[in-house]
């Protein structure tokens, strides 16, 4: 048998609340997690701002001092000049692609160079130059060249332990097939191959052809070296050559499996 309606149930006042029998919430009033979002919002929006004026507009941040290191030839101040930092802008704001481009075109020597900011006010210049391995004579000049073939300045006075390279090649069939720059790769090759012992005696490396290198040493020494190729056989058949036969004057490793000397 059902249960009739309880004394509460009938005056109303045990009538169960719905949704939709709640108060309404008053207008305008933000829920706890939109307050937190707001407020984070805000936090945001002012760090971010206060980041772009320390960064632009204040002066914490600006280019102060600019650092040269790794050079030999170059001075800082030949590097500095021709990098030309802005010095007194944001420090954010300098271009160092650029600045490295320059340096890279207008001071051949230089081989590489890293362009950073070191905060808060500097700007580093991190230089690698070009070592010459051959110098090139013409009018009384020498141009200097390095291990990569790449003739990257010229200079009065010959550098020193430096070699000079002697292109005895206008009547030579070699420039029907390869041209200059070819055959000053070929010289350069043969130079990167030799013992520091050797290389340190080196004093002219003479190509006549592709396949003619000969090397003029102290001591009116002259090796025969043929062509680039084979270089670190030569280079071991020629260093056992040498204490072989510490007298002669004339060593051909042309064809490293069949050396020969001979007196001066």
């Amino acid at each position: 048998m059902a249960a009739g309606p309880t004394t509460a149930e009938k005056s109303g006042t045990g009538k169960r609340q719905g949704p939709s029998d709640r108060p309404p919430r008053p207008a305008g009033r933000l829920r706890p997690t939109g307050l937190r979002l707001a407020l984070i919002a805000a936090g945001v929006l002012l760090l971010a701002g206060g980041t772009v004026w320390a960064l632009y507009g204040s002066t914490w941040f600006r280019v102060e001092r600019v650092k040269t290191s790794g050079t030999a030839v170059l001075t800082p101040a030949q590097v500095e000049a021709v990098a030309a930092v802005p010095v007194g802008a944001p420090l954010v704001t300098v271009d160092t692609d650029a600045i490295e481009a320059r340096l890279r075109e207008e001071l051949p020597r230089i081989a590489s160079v890293d362009v950073f900011r070191s905060w808060p006010h500097g700007i580093g210049l991190k230089v690698t130059e070009r070592k010459p391995v051959l110098l090139l004579e013409k009018r009384g000049s020498f141009t200097e060249v390095d291990s990569a073939a790449v003739p990257f300045a010229t200079v009065t006075t010959p550098t020193r332990g430096v070699p000079r390279l002697v292109l005895d090649v206008a009547a030579s069939p070699s420039l029907r097939r390869f041209d200059a720059d070819r055959l000053l790769a070929e010289a350069v090759r043969v130079r990167s191959e030799l013992p520091d012992a050797i290389a340190k005696d080196t004093r002219v490396v003479r190509l006549s052809s592709y396949d003619s290198v000969t090397l003029e040493l102290t001591g009116d020494r002259t090796v025969f070296w043929g062509s680039a190729e084979h270089g670190s056989v030569k280079a071991r058949v020629l260093t056992a050559l040498m204490k072989a036969t510490p007298e002669a004057g004339h060593f051909d490793v042309s064809a490293p499996s069949a050396p020969a000397s001979s007196g001066s």
